[in-house]
């Protein structure tokens, strides 16, 4: 007699496992490959993606893409979640890494189907990942930190790198030297707080420009300020969190007064308390007062009669980069501005710049600091160019702090791809098929990159395996000339840290989805609220 089944899970609730729970997850993370698939490299493709508000995005940066797509297969987003690591820790290689992955998950899934245990394929990926690693660290070149020059060459080179896959690609020498100078304008953290990124419509790229202090955007202001001086040698600068206007009476409010003597006593103690104010900042020799909170009209013709600038309703984020950068506390009171609470700098200016007016502030003392102004037409066009220049701030700051470099342009992967073929004939048992279909994996970057250009991918591969073979280290795709190259000797460099990140991660990531063979996706919720106004009671029946 059959026993009944057992029913341990609620009504509705769905499983799926085993093999076909496997190949499942693979085949959704294809379809992810897919739609970042055409970005990579320099002549990728640009992708235009609307979100539920109608806002849109027009980007080739994969971190982007992958933020903006409602990834709902929960395999398909540990690949979202990869990416956006690489984009945290190392800011460029996002698409790579994606295709890496999905290659590999590719090449693994016969293995899969014809009843391969998903273990044994995750102890090849493992071994193969080591050998990989040790590969790239052992053919890494050190660039010297003591020769100044040589280490800025070797930045603009890696920052033009990161550009050439961008829209500004055509700007990527005018950006890779901006940028460079902006990482290399900041103390030895490197802290990317500290480079602050500002976009004014209008000019060309070409007339984006850096700043060596802080600026921002002229906030609001009353009249009288233009009478006020705009630039000033040396000046003391006061930062607030104080509101220097009259304010409006509470429309609750109730004062009984029986005199009009009474009501003019209250009206000029207003008046006292705001001119009080005043006088002690005044008195503190400050020329800049900066507010997060409304300086209003009464106060701009103060400070104007007396040659103050100010500025109210600063951002937040201005305010406390101005803090970091020219020394000085924000205050919450005026009544002790001693000097140990002022900011000062070298040089501070309000410029006319395109259709805004912004007030900079140059040689900052305590910490140091830079802005980047942008210049552009389409606001899509500017975010984009935004988001170009943090990934290769990101890439200039990573190869500081690690001076290891490789050739791009598929050259690593094709070498470390020889040197996995070549080891894998060395492991005896199925770990050697696991491992060919990893070195094969690696050649997906090249053959991307010919795709994306429109290039013979299979002949530009051919070409490649044989100048490895003998001896061709650095030979990768050349895409201005259809054909392969040194990419060492044409500058192509990426930082070691980005390959590293990729492999890991890549590895990583298909290890996780060949280990899942089961889905269990809880039913959602079936609860009614009831029926009726709220605090109204329901009827007797």
């Amino acid at each position: 007699m059959m026993s009944a089944p057992i029913i341990l899970l609620k009504e509705g609730t769905d499983t799926s496992q085993g093999r076909p729970q496997i190949i499942s997850n693979i085949n959704a993370c294809q379809v992810i490959a897919d739609a970042v698939r055409t970005t990579l490299g320099p002549r990728g493709m640009d992708k235009l993606i609307v979100d539920g508000h109608g806002k849109t995005t027009i980007s080739n940066d994969g971190a982007t893409i992958m933020k903006q797509l409602d990834v709902a297969h929960p395999a398909a987003k540990t690949l979202v979640d990869i990416s956006l690591s690489q984009d945290a820790e190392v800011g460029d290689g996002t698409t790579t890494i994606v295709l890496l992955a999905t290659e590999v998950l590719k090449l693994c899934k016969p293995f899969v189907e014809d009843g391969v245990h998903p273990q044994i394929i995750v102890n090849g990926l493992r071994k193969a990942s080591k050998l990989a690693l040790a590969k790239v660290k052992d053919i890494a070149v050190h660039v010297k930190k003591d020769d100044a020059s040589e280490q800025r060459s070797l930045l603009e080179r890696c920052a033009a790198t990161a550009l050439s896959s961008k829209l500004i690609a055509r700007q990527k020498y005018f950006f890779s030297k901006m940028v460079v100078d902006a990482v290399l304008l900041l103390d030895e953290l490197l802290p990317l707080s500290m480079i602050g990124m500002k976009k004014i419509k209008g000019g060309s790229l070409e007339d984006s420009r850096l700043i060596g202090g802080v600026a921002f955007k002229k906030t609001f202001s009353y009249a009288g300020f233009e009478m006020q001086p705009k630039k000033y040698n040396n000046p003391k600068i006061v930062l607030l969190n104080v509101e220097l206007e009259l304010k409006a009476e509470k429309t609750n409010a109730e004062i009984r007064i029986d005199t009009v003597e009474d009501y003019q006593s209250i009206v000029d103690a207003e008046w006292s308390i705001l001119y009080d104010k005043l006088e002690q900042i005044h008195k503190s020799g400050a020329k800049v007062v900066l507010s997060k909170l409304p300086i209003g009209d009464v106060a701009t013709q103060y400070f104007a009669d007396r040659d103050v600038f100010c500025a109210g309703r600063v951002p937040d984020e201005d305010l406390k980069r101005t803090m970091k950068a020219c020394g000085g506390a924000v205050q919450t009171s005026v009544n002790d501005l001693n000097p140990d609470v002022l900011g000062t700098c070298e040089w501070f200016e309000e410029e006319q710049i395109g259709g805004e007016r912004y007030n900079i502030f140059i040689g900052c003392p305590q910490s140091k600091t830079c802005t980047i102004i942008m210049r552009g037409g389409a606001e899509q066009f500017m975010e984009e160019t935004e988001r170009s220049l943090h990934d290769a701030i990101m890439i200039v700051r990573r190869a500081i702090k690690n001076d290891a470099i490789v050739a791009g342009g598929g050259a690593i992967e094709m070498e470390v791809s020889k040197h996995l073929r070549r080891e894998s004939l060395q492991v005896a048992g199925k770990e050697q098929l696991i491992m060919a279909a990893m070195a094969k994996a690696f050649e997906i970057i090249p053959r991307q990159l010919c795709d994306n250009a429109g290039f013979d991918a299979t002949n530009i591969l051919n070409k490649l395996r044989q100048k490895h073979a003998t001896g061709g280290t650095w030979y990768g795709v050349d895409i201005t000339k259809e054909d392969i190259a040194d990419n060492f000797e044409a500058c192509v460099w990426e930082p070691v840290v980005v390959k590293v990140n990729a492999i890991i991660g890549a590895t990583e990531a298909a290890c996780l989805i060949l280990s899942v063979d089961e889905t269990i996706r809880n039913p959602k919720s079936n609860y009614q609220p009831p029926s009726g106004l709220p605090g109204q009671g329901r009827r007797p029946m």
